[in-house]
């Protein structure tokens, strides 16, 4: 059988949006989800519109497509978890990241009492990723100034900051992170 043309399919589809409204709020027992269900449904007939076969039933296609949508939607819901009291919210441990601006800020200010010549190579070797060969190529030193440089620069933000275990990083799981792939050598920023 030949296949519908798109005007056709179009309305074909526009003449069965009361029927899948009626449906999906029969299905639902909400008019907000029905007409969610409705719009799911249009968009995936018409993002399948090759896979209808003429002479079949646009409403039988179309009421299958809906339904399973609506059931893949239920499922889906099942899994979640309604926690209206607060208590699967109570067990969860997650530290709260309200002192990292502050944080930052502290980082700012200490940043900012370094000796340039350290400020520019910590931030070329800590915060642009840059080796220490490019950044003695770039400053016109030997590697070791460099080294030097930036070990003071470390160890004297470590100073301005009271920082002097990994303990004094904090809890958050970015900070955690980031010491376990660094290693040790963090703690001495």
């Amino acid at each position: 059988m030949q296949a519908m043309s798109a005007p056709e399919f179009k309305d074909g589809l526009i003449k069965e949006i009361p029927n899948l409204r009626a449906f999906a709020a029969s299905l639902s027992g909400s008019m907000q989800l029905a007409d969610d269900l409705v719009q799911d449904t249009l968009l995936k007939a018409w993002g399948n519109s090759e896979k209808f076969e003429p002479g079949t039933s646009l409403r039988a296609w179309l009421f299958t497509i809906l339904r399973n949508t609506y059931y893949s939607l239920y499922r889906k819901r099942g899994r979640e978890v309604q926690d209206s009291e607060g208590t699967y919210a109570e067990r969860m441990a997650v530290h709260g990241n309200q002192e990292s601006h502050l944080d930052l800020a502290d980082f700012r200010r200490a940043l900012a009492k370094l000796p340039e010549e350290q400020r520019e190579v910590l931030i070329m070797v800590g915060a642009t990723g840059l080796s220490y060969e490019e950044t003695a190529e770039i400053c016109g030193v030997a590697i070791g100034t460099i080294k030097s440089r930036v070990n003071r620069a470390r160890s004297k933000l470590a100073e301005l900051l009271s920082i002097k275990g990994l303990d004094d990083l904090g809890p958050d799981r970015q900070s955690a992170a980031a010491v376990q792939r660094t290693g040790p050598e963090i703690v001495r920023l």
